[in-house]
């Protein structure tokens, strides 16, 4: 008897459903209701076993998403569809439309629904045939919590060591069924990079729905599979395999084929699908080191299906290196659009070739910096400061990942360098710039460093440049428009004293005093009084 269970704080909405949706023909024995997630956990304590749940994302005492995450750790056979109000997950409905999950924009139109639900249905089916194919594998999929995925972390995290021995009691400790003869092979899934800008919670939400496709397209060859979330968007599937019977896990790779072209469709990134050998339990870290390995190393190849089996070693031929010193003369010149080209040229060429792993884009990375930088300093630039925007830095850190990402970051450091460059050497836009700072922050205590940072030069550079064109240094000029802003508004205003020494960026009263004095021969006082007598 399959049990459904609604989930929606509008009763309205719950109701319509209810008794829209045709229920005998999808096979669906009894609806159950509920209009929030503490009504939702009663009845699944209380009504066990629960198919499936249809369910709102946007409620006021907790999120549909929050009610997932709960069962799939008490009830994780329930297959689950959410709904949602918002247009902007257009994109993540048709991606989970692929995997077991999916998310149907409100108002939905019945037949559309019950399609969705029909699918789910024969999911739980092919899933309940699933578990046969394996000796252990009704155990383990009936208990796919935090229990198995945290035995498999352990495992590949040698937090449980990997010796036979040492894993058998451990699973025996667990109470889960293990054999020291079962084998595995370990598929990695490495995402390289989104194509859309995300917000956390729409990239969680691609993330789930890629592990659920994952889960549908390498994990549906009748046998045993566990995908476990690693980090920095990995994730790791393991493959129960039976002795010879590791030819047929050729047609992974077509399998892979598939998923990838699916991720690239619907869930906007590029990624790598890496397949290890088969090997016992106790070997499982080892081999998922050499995947991750194989993947770090990958710097020229995405969305590929990549078997560590049968894999060529790469050839120690270094590509050729690259013209750095005609490269220099480039930038000198000022021509980013010919130094650009050069770039994406080498880095290309060098994709394609022998020899280009992550050690070789680093050294590359290390001697384009040097170039950039020696050239932004004969300039007076300080680099540090040009580049410390999370923009840059975060294509910095990307850089090392890819030669896709070090071109990316090549053209921001060559376009940003040479417009730099080219405004600072427009003296009269330095000095102007600085009039304009110094201008909108008179209430502020400014430096020669504050200064020196908001146009990317050197102190001691700037303020010869800036001499050289006002007449006098940047410390100077700052406190010779403060104390003009002081003299107009004690000449033009009744505001106190104490209040326009704030004004101009002097926290202690005293000290305005001395300088105005300095600067004028009158205390403030005086020089309202004799302003204000003419």
């Amino acid at each position: 008897m399959t049990k459904l269970l609604l989930v929606d704080d509008e009763a309205y909405a719950v109701e319509g459903i209810k008794a829209a949706v045709d229920w005998d023909r999808l096979g669906i024995a009894e609806v159950l209701t509920a209009y929030d997630i503490h009504q939702a956990k009663e009845i699944f304590d209380n009504e066990a076993p629960v198919d499936m749940m249809l369910c709102d994302i946007e409620m006021p005492h907790g999120s549909g998403l929050e009610l997932l995450a709960w069962v799939r750790q008490h009830h994780p056979a329930t297959e689950s569809i959410f709904l949602t109000c918002h247009a902007d997950f257009q994109y993540a409905k048709q991606a989970i439309q692929l995997g077991s999950f999916d998310y149907l924009l409100k108002p939905v139109p019945i037949p559309e629904l019950e399609n969705v639900i029909a699918k789910a249905i024969d999911k739980r089916k092919q899933e309940s045939q699933k578990t046969e194919y394996s000796q252990y594998g009704q155990y383990w999929v009936q208990h796919q919590s935090l229990l198995i995925e945290r035995f498999w972390l352990d495992i590949l995290n040698r937090s449980i060591p990997p010796r036979p021995e040492a894993i058998r009691r451990a699973a025996e400790e667990r109470n889960i069924p293990y054999a020291d003869d079962m084998t595995f092979k370990p598929i990695l899934i490495a995402v390289k990079r989104w194509h859309k800008s995300l917000s956390v919670r729409d990239e969680k939400i691609l993330e789930y729905a890629l592990r659920n496709s994952a889960e549908e397209q390498l994990l549906k060859q009748g046998r045993y599979g566990q995908l476990i979330p690693l980090n920095n968007g990995m994730q790791i599937a393991i493959l129960s395999v039976d002795q010879g019977e590791d030819e047929k896990l050729q047609e992974l790779k077509q399998y892979g084929d598939s998923f990838i072209r699916v991720c690239r469709q619907y869930f906007y990134c590029d990624l790598n699908v890496y397949v290890g050998e088969p090997v016992r339990t106790h070997e499982l870290p080892a081999m998922v080191d050499r995947l991750q390995e194989l993947n770090r190393n990958n710097v020229a190849r995405d969305n590929k299906v990549l078997q560590l089996c049968g894999e060529e070693e790469p050839s120690q031929a270094l590509p050729l290196e690259p013209e750095m010193q005609d490269w220099a003369v480039l930038i000198r010149e000022g021509d980013g659009e010919k130094l650009t080209s050069e770039i994406v040229r080498y880095l290309e060429n060098a994709s394609h070739g022998p020899g280009m792993d992550a050690k070789r884009l680093y050294r590359f990375h290390q001697n384009f910096l040097q170039m950039a930088y020696s050239y932004l300093q004969s300039k007076g630039i300080q680099a540090q400061q040009l580049f410390e925007d999370d923009e840059s830095l975060d294509m910095s850190l990307k850089a090392f990942h890819s030669v896709k990402d070090m071109i990316v970051w090549g053209s921001h450091v060559i376009a940003k360098s040479i417009d730099c460059v080219r405004s600072v050497e427009r003296s009269e836009s330095v000095v102007d710039r600085v009039a304009n700072f110094v201008a909108a922050n008179l209430d502020k205590a400014l430096s020669r460093e504050d200064i020196s940072k908001h146009v990317y030069l050197n102190p001691d550079y700037l303020d010869r440049m800036f001499k050289k064109k006002a007449g006098c240094s940047v410390t100077e000029f700052i406190f010779r428009e403060k104390m003009a802003v002081a003299q107009r508004l004690l000449s033009n205003t009744r505001l106190p004293v104490h209040e326009i020494a704030l004004q101009v960026g002097f926290t202690n009263f005293s000290h305005f005093s001395r300088m105005f004095k300095k600067h004028t021969n009158l205390n403030p006082l005086e020089f309202r009084n004799v302003m204000q007598a003419r």
